[in-house]
């Protein structure tokens, strides 16, 4: 009796390098990065100004390729699945500068992304579900039939985060997710987090400086040199 194959991991990160060309030299950010994602996990990437986690992030989701190696989900090179499919049906990616249309209410700008990737609500409308997700991040529905340009920074970046869980995705990336909340709302953001990684099995990988929204990752990585060190946090 043969034993079944293990599935391959959510999203690996094979012989991973990524290098920089400058006027007068070549800067090597990433440096043979091995790494499995699971799904059902919560993850954070920490490490200094500079070190590259930004890069890793946009070769992760898809927005890059690496000068070298190979980056899978489920098992498929990402090239051969094709970047924009990727982006479009299994990863969404929660920008630090929010990449917002501007010319739409924070409403419309979560519902778009829900016409965009085709995803549509187990129960209820579209409006419906984008609603609940605004409220839930702390925008009530005044705010967001508002102009996205009339609501503070703090406001934007909920907005951005609400139109990425919206699509019912894979794997969820975030780059700095919690700078510009307030403590209370950080908590809470941390805590959606937490529940779409352990109750809805995603896999979640967030870019940043916080050792709060590390502490409650299920691991941490750090990268410093173009290289990935890892601790698990116990649950």
């Amino acid at each position: 009796m043969t034993s079944a194959t293990a599935a391959p991991p959510v999203l690996r990160l094979a012989g991973v390098s990524h290098t920089y060309s400058g006027q007068r030299r070549r800067t090597a950010v990433l440096k043979d990065i091995d790494y499995a994602f699971e799904r059902g996990t919560f993850y954070t990437i920490l490490g200094p100004s500079g070190s590259g986690k930004t890069t890793l992030l946009s070769l992760a989701s898809g927005l890059d390729t690496p000068t070298k190696g190979t980056i899978t989900f489920e098992g498929q090179d990402l090239t051969e699945l094709g970047l924009g499919r990727y982006r479009n049906q299994h990863a969404a990616t929660i920008f630090q500068q929010y990449n917002l249309l501007t010319y739409l209410t924070a409403l419309q700008n979560v519902t778009c992304a829900m016409e965009i990737t085709g995803t549509k609500p187990t129960t209820g409308s579209r409006k419906a579900r984008a609603l609940h997700l605004l409220e839930k991040i702390g925008l009530d529905k005044a705010m967001a039939t508002r102009n996205v340009l009339q609501l503070s920074g703090g406001q934007q970046q909920r907005v951005a985060i609400a139109r990425a869980l919206a699509c019912d995705v894979d794997i969820l990336f975030a780059d700095e997710p919690t700078g510009n909340l307030d403590e209370d709302t950080a908590a809470g953001i941390i805590g959606t987090f937490r529940e779409l990684a352990h109750e809805q099995d995603k896999c979640v990988v967030v870019v940043s400086h916080s050792q709060q929204l590390a502490a409650q990752s299920d691991r941490v990585l750090t990268l410093r040199k173009g290289k990935l060190t890892e601790q698990v946090n116990a649950r």
